[in-house]
């Protein structure tokens, strides 16, 4: 015997399975929905070294123009954001400290805004702080140095420091509480460099100021491969890439700060160099594209797992 099938055949049935199913017994019921998780590191090799980025914390900021494009107008802000994609009434922040294993060392760079951020994004990469070789803080805002000690002490317990002369004199001259309370008690244990200053072989100091004046990024080199620890020379993949000369509200020197954005932005263009950026979108590695005025961010992909 055979069976013909026909398009309303095969309509009718598929009608009648949900009948069937509700006269064999109840639905299952539905999946509890757990919330938004993003990841908390991403890990790469390059060259000899193993770099992790964390994500320490995240949070939205309302009233973005109020932080970027302090000089543009509504209108154009607005434009822009509109052209991207992206809301002008809300804004998401990330904070990604970078791990660097050297195969002798590990060495953090930034800590986040508090201890408990840190410690938890380290743990869930399979490390624990007490493991931390050297902790290297690229400028003194509170969201790089908060990371470094509570009520309860020194997170990074086996580790020494290292940051730029010129930053930490500038803060320890100013006053200024999470400076006094995260920074200056670890003077003792904290080394000091300049433009060009090795943290170890390999990673070599960037000065970049405007953003605070002694401001630092941090150039990795291994196995004929380079990446840059930019900190926040840009703070934003559009309204910093594309606009650098647009006003941020955190930059001390915003002259200054525009025109070490532009020098790097177009170092890495030309170089094809990627880097981490503290506050892109994590996890935070991307390279740079010249575009017009300014310059695009093209999000890293796979090219770090081949």
């Amino acid at each position: 015997m055979t069976t013909s099938l026909t398009r309303r055949r095969l309509l009718t049935g598929a009608a009648a399975l949900p009948l069937a199913a509700a006269s064999a017994g109840p639905l299952s019921a539905a999946a509890e929905m757990l919330g938004a998780a993003p990841a908390r590191f991403n890990r790469f090799k390059m060259g000899d070294f193993e770099v992790t980025s964390l994500l320490a914390g995240t949070r939205t900021v309302p009233e973005p123009q109020k932080i970027f494009g302090l000089n543009v107008s509504e209108e154009e802000f607005a434009q822009v954001s509109a052209a991207n994609m992206i809301p002008t009434d809300a804004a998401q922040f990330f904070f990604t400290p970078t791990v660097v294993n050297t195969g002798a060392e590990l060495i953090l760079f930034d800590t986040g805004l508090n201890p408990e951020g840190i410690t938890q994004a380290l743990q869930a990469a399979g490390y624990s702080a007490d493991q931390v070789d050297k902790v290297v803080i690229t400028h003194m805002h509170g969201d790089h140095i908060g990371g470094l000690s509570d009520d309860m002490g020194e997170t990074f317990t086996n580790a020494t420091y290292v940051t730029g002369s010129t930053e930490f004199d500038a803060w320890a001259a100013m006053e200024n509480e999470g400076f006094d309370a995260k920074v200056r008690p670890l003077a003792e244990k904290t080394s000091f460099l300049d433009d060009g200053g090795s943290v170890a072989g390999g990673i070599t100091a960037m000065a970049a100021p405007g953003h605070t004046p002694g401001h630092m990024t941090y150039m990795l080199e291994s196995g004929g491969k380079q990446l840059l620890l930019g900190a926040d020379f840009a703070n934003h993949y559009v309204w910093s890439l594309a606009y650098p000369d647009w006003e941020v509200r955190f930059d001390r020197d915003k002259a200054q700060a525009a025109a070490t954005r532009r020098q790097l932005l177009g170092m890495l263009a030309a170089d094809q160099t990627p880097f981490i950026g503290y506050h892109m979108p994590f996890p935070g590695m991307g390279y740079v594209e010249a575009r017009g005025d300014g310059f695009k961010y093209l999000a890293a992909s796979y090219q770090h797992m081949l």
